[in-house]
């Protein structure tokens, strides 16, 4: 464990790429990426996500990234010494997002320990009724076990440090999550008539193209590379001067469009193949996770050790996002109060406590709790991922605009790479990226008031 007041680093670039490719790679990649994919187009949406992952998100990427590693601090302090008095308020964004999301992150995080559970003691029988989940999630006292079991296991990762723990956990989990990623997209391509789901997933079909691909692929870009919540800020502070700074962004992305890409070809085709081809079978959210895929398990060959591979999957996607988010909270702590790691840990543990037993809990005992129609942890959802992160990350767009200038981030990319994007960096900067979030945030609130559907 690192000492009180040294600041942690990863040992070198592999470490930091597994790291934040591992916090990328979250729930989201897993049941929102193939929902809309299937919902615009299929391969056209694929095209589209990866034009806006290699310009937008790499603009966003970058200069987050730049702005830890230079001054090697968590958002709050990288704003101080950055000189934005007046955007100040982006610091404290950037560090009150991930504490508001951990606690309803591990609440669904529970949810797949529950189910994973299940599947390991071969009672998946019963996961196949619609009624379960719903009896599940409205119980007074499952959903804060296992969200307590979950949160214990983010908890004992990030209490061993940057190196030993985030690190190490992330080397591991990352790569078993790609192998199995890859033999469950095989295995679910075997199954009778899987192909059909397949030519619609793979094959661009443009007659489906339209404005709202383009902001639906925005926006799933934006969620699933982490910006905009303090982390790249944090894992940027960890990041040795010497380490390619370019070269490890462009293999985030890659890694992170990888595992979305794998996402879809696991689960359209197969719930393609158990719907007869009927695409509203696949919902965005909890009822394709818990409701629908046990449905597609129980349907084919070996569908229970298939179901303890998938749920084990999603199981380690959703821990190395959750030990990112944890640990920024932790660092924010570190750098305000200068306080131990171990102590930071048992704030956050108690905060996500606080915070997520009521999210638990919205489903049932606290169901009447209903802020704009929403149960408690959507309405989290939607307060962090669709008003606070979009106007966060514009915040960090004005920082580099208005305050520390262009040269500020080309200088610290350049100091480890030779920046071969420079140019499509800045222009992106200049002309894309700020209208792109205000995109984002107007569709995200059109869609929640119901007024358009993403």
């Amino acid at each position: 464990m690192e000492t009180k007041n040294k600041r942690s680093t990863f040992s070198g670039q592999l470490g930091y790429v597994m790291a934040v490719a591992g916090s990328a790679v979250g729930l989201g990649n897993i049941w929102r990426f193939p929902y809309l994919a299937a919902k615009y187009g299929g391969g056209t949406f694929l095209f589209t996500y990866f034009i806006l992952a290699i310009t937008f998100g790499f603009a966003l990427l970058i200069s987050e990234t730049a702005l830890g590693r230079k001054t090697k601090k968590s958002p709050i302090v990288a704003y101080k010494q950055l000189g934005a008095k007046k955007l100040q308020f982006g610091g404290w964004l950037n560090a009150i997002i991930p504490m508001l999301i951990v606690p309803y992150y591990c609440v669904v995080g529970g949810w797949v320990c529950k189910y994973l559970f299940e599947y390991i003691t071969n009672n998946s029988a019963s996961l196949v009724n619609d009624a379960y989940f719903t009896s599940f999630a409205s119980s007074p006292i499952q959903p804060v076990f296992w969200l307590l079991v979950f949160a214990i296991l983010v908890f004992s990762v990030v209490l061993l440090g940057v190196e030993k723990g985030i690190e190490k956990c992330s080397k591991i989990l990352m790569p078993t999550l790609v192998i199995m990623a890859i033999f469950i997209a095989g295995y679910a391509l075997l199954t009778p008539g899987a192909i059909e789901g397949a030519k619609y997933y793979l094959i661009p079909d443009f007659s489906r193209f339209s404005i709202m691909t383009v902001v639906a692929a925005m926006g799933q870009m934006f969620y699933s590379l982490s910006i905009g919540m303090g982390i790249l800020f944090t894992y940027g502070s960890y990041m040795k001067k010497e380490i390619d700074m370019e070269h490890s962004i462009t293999q985030v992305e890659i890694m992170d469009t990888l595992i979305a890409f794998l996402a879809g070809l696991m689960i359209i085709p197969a719930v393609f193949a158990f719907s007869g081809g009927n695409p509203d079978t696949l919902n965005a959210g909890a009822s394709l996770m818990f409701i629908t895929l046990p449905k597609v398990f129980n349907s084919i060959a070996f569908g229970n050790i298939i179901g303890i591979i998938f749920f084990l999957l999603v199981l380690f996607a959703a821990l190395t996002s959750a030990i990112s988010l944890m640990e920024c909270c932790v660092s924010v702590i570190q750098d305000q109060f200068n306080f131990s790691r171990k102590k930071c840990c048992i704030i956050i543990l108690a905060v996500i406590c606080i915070l997520g037993i009521p999210c638990s809990l919205g489903f049932g005992v606290l169901d009447f709790i209903a802020p704009l129609g929403l149960s408690i942890l959507d309405f989290f959802d939607f307060m962090t991922n669709s008003i606070m992160m979009p106007i966060s990350a514009a915040c960090t767009c004005l920082l580099i605009i208005k305050v520390t200038g262009f040269k500020t981030v080309i200088d610290e990319v350049e100091y480890s790479s030779k920046f071969k994007r420079k140019k499509a960096y800045i222009f992106c900067m200049k002309y894309i990226v700020v209208p792109g979030l205000m995109i984002i945030l107007i569709s995200s609130i059109l869609s929640t008031l119901g007024v358009i559907s993403i």
